[in-house]
């Protein structure tokens, strides 16, 4: 028998994997470097026509072939065509992501700790600390990438339902009472207003090609679009399940969850005197020294930031590693333990190797192409392999799959015309949008 997801099971799991440290840490300093509002309304517009379309494609894959990702592309072509099989690689595009993503959320479980201790008062004090834990405290890091894998592998071993529904059930709603907090203090802040007018007054000379492209960029990868994550999840949806309308709601949720995300970044960023352009380091290095300015209060936040952190960022790991699973379990008939012990011990080694690429005692022996197995690992996946998924999920649903059937999953739920809508969008206008996001992260275009 089949284990299913509950209609907000379905939902609270799948924005638990969409909301992630994309939405809490990169996209506040995306915005921050593209010049806020501007930027926030090309997103917008791109998550409605570009993230969502693709969103709800990998959706009516699931949905209707009930099975991994391999299988779901041959249930659903014309024919059953069994070459549609190899792609199921996206299946593990999320594994070698969850081996960095680990690592990431492993800084992150180190600054929680730490906050309790003691906070940075100075830049350059913050980014020393960050530098040496990334680059010579080794040991702590294997520590850090071990809990968190523990912690992911534990709760998919409980399979969907016990496992990764429960989870979300507890720590999407504990997220979202996080940043509630964090945006009720926010709100008492001077600086409140000046993040509103930052992330809603739009400046078009701050818009370029470049901000164009970061935009559908974040836009894609916010929803953890071409990783067989959003498909592997729907295959456990009823087929009664209004599919648009989850998707919808998932989109909602992990758009909401970015602005506030924003609004109380940039108004602790503001408050502080700080530029909005704090880059990558925003999170690391910025914020911790702001929050050392503010007493124990600021140690207080600064715990509860970085343990929010840690819910969105277990959230998304663990749909990661669920495609890899469902496709070790139905195409080799293994058991859930067994797929488990393969994909877990998998992305735990990849994590090691590149955790390890970032210190200076093996920084030189592990890095290939003039990138270190780390950023490989990024470059790899966020360059290449995701893109080319959603590439292949647009063409397969614009060529290979019947559109009767297509249109009869539309119009149980929606009007012939939003179906038609769609349908032109995955079949000519999204394949060539992120095709240019493609030839753009490979540096063919600029």
């Amino acid at each position: 028998m089949v284990t299913r997801f509950t209609r907000i099971g379905f939902i609270l799991a799948a924005a638990g994997s969409a909301v992630g440290l994309g939405n809490i840490w990169k996209f506040p300093y995306v915005t921050g470097e593209y010049g806020g509002g501007a930027f926030v309304i090309v997103y917008l517009l791109a998550i409605l026509f570009i993230g969502l379309t693709v969103f709800i494609a990998e959706t009516v894959i699931g949905q209707n072939g009930q099975a991994d990702v391999s299988t779901s592309f041959v249930n659903l072509s014309k024919s059953k065509n069994k070459n549609w099989k190899f792609a199921g690689f996206m299946v593990f595009t999320g594994l070698i992501i969850l081996s960095f993503y680990s690592v990431v959320l492993g800084w992150i479980l180190n600054y929680v700790f730490t906050s309790f201790v003691s906070l940075p008062t100075e830049a350059k004090v913050a980014g020393a600390n960050f530098e040496k834990l990334i680059s010579n405290d080794i040991g702590s890091l294997i520590l850090y990438h071990t809990l968190i894998a523990g912690s992911v592998i534990y709760i998919v071993l409980k399979g969907i339902k016990e496992g990764i529904e429960k989870i979300n059930l507890i720590l999407m709603p504990l997220l979202g009472l996080i940043l509630f907090g964090l945006l009720l203090y926010a709100l008492t802040l001077d600086s409140f207003s000046q993040a509103i007018s930052f992330m809603f007054s739009p400046d078009w000379s701050k818009i370029n090609g470049d901000a164009l492209l970061a935009a559908l960029g974040q836009a894609f990868f916010t929803l953890s679009l071409g990783v067989g994550t959003i498909l592997t999840y729907s295959a456990s949806l009823s087929k009664k399940t209004n599919f648009i309308k989850t998707s919808i709601s998932v989109a909602v949720v992990d758009t909401s969850i970015a602005i506030i995300a924003g609004l109380i970044i940039f108004s602790f960023l503001f408050e502080a005197g700080a530029p909005s352009a704090a880059g990558p380091g925003l999170v690391f290095i910025s914020l911790p020294v702001i929050f050392s300015g503010w007493g124990l209060l600021g140690q207080v936040i600064a715990v509860s930031f970085f343990v929010a952190l840690i819910f969105a960022g277990i959230t998304s790991a663990v749909s990661m590693i669920e495609p890899s699973l469902r496709f070790f379990i139905e195409r080799f008939n293994i058991t859930r333990s067994k797929a488990t012990l393969i994909s877990g011990s998998t992305f735990y080694l990849l994590g090691i190797v590149a955790l390890l690429s970032m210190s200076k005692s093996y920084g030189a022996e592990l890095t290939f192409f003039g990138k270190n197995a780390f950023d490989l690992m990024d470059f790899m996946t966020s360059s290449i392999m995701m893109p080319l998924a959603a590439i292949l999920t647009c063409i397969f649903l614009g060529y290979f799959v019947e559109k009767q059937k297509l249109q009869d999953a539309f119009t149980q739920h929606v009007p012939l015309a939003v179906f038609n809508f769609w349908y032109f969008l995955i079949k000519f206008i999204v394949p060539i949008a992120i095709i240019i996001l493609l030839l753009n992260k490979l540096g063919v275009i600029q």
